[in-house]
């Protein structure tokens, strides 16, 4: 079946972000009395900010619950570190234009907040080669529900049959998976990592030839 789009998850494919959001709720939530333990961070890694603002309120409540006000704290903090820190997956950039060359459509679909999602691709400087760019702030349900990435086939005009994934987590193959697309596991280039859920592995963006793709 030939393909005809693209669509790149971004914590952990784009960029290597996991390590921000971890500190910015560790700094923002410890600040409310919060107990932020490695165990529990471990539960909120794949989560929507929205969810892990819940999460976190249902295990330490807090007086004064603001949940916008948390939430914009922690998007601020890794802003500020995304534009601060180097995080670029390395031959990511190549990797999208290559696609964008031959002529698939390209599209973004994450967890994170919109805003987030504009200064990834900013800093990247890519912004141009993608045709959507979609958060699951929008939808009812973050990934794993398909939600987020059924809105982005529609929004490219292509049936998700046609589109093709790129994650590195379970819930976010999973999420693919239920919209009906095929699938490739992104493990920067740890060599253990292996998913039911994925149709291909790809270790990193340099040189990376996959028969999906006709090469």
């Amino acid at each position: 079946m030939a393909l005809k789009a693209v669509i790149f998850d971004m914590d952990g494919v784009l960029i290597d972000s996991e390590k921000f959001w971890t500190q910015a709720e560790l700094d923002v939530f410890s600040s409310y009395g919060v107990q932020v333990t490695e165990e529990l961070a471990a539960q909120t890694k794949y989560m929507t900010t929205q969810e892990v603002t819940e999460f976190w309120y249902e295990r330490f409540p807090w007086e004064n619950r603001d949940a916008s006000d948390l939430e914009n704290k922690v998007v601020a903090k890794v802003i500020d570190l995304i534009q601060t820190q180097d995080c670029t997956m390395s031959g990511v950039q190549e990797f999208i234009r290559h696609l964008k060359n031959k002529e698939y459509k390209i599209g973004l679909a994450t967890n994170a907040p919109l805003r987030v999602a504009h200064v990834v691709l900013e800093k990247l400087q890519v912004r141009d080669l993608f045709d959507t760019v979609h958060s699951s702030e929008f939808e009812s349900h973050g990934k794993p529900h398909p939600a987020v990435y059924l809105t982005s086939a529609k929004n490219l005009g292509v049936s998700p049959e046609y589109c093709i994934a790129i994650e590195d987590s379970h819930s976010g193959l999973k999420a693919a998976k239920a919209a009906g697309m095929q699938t490739i596991v992104f493990t920067n280039d740890d060599e253990t990592i292996h998913s039911d859920l994925a149709d291909f592995k790809i270790l990193n963006f340099s040189n990376t030839l996959l028969p999906v793709f006709g090469e």
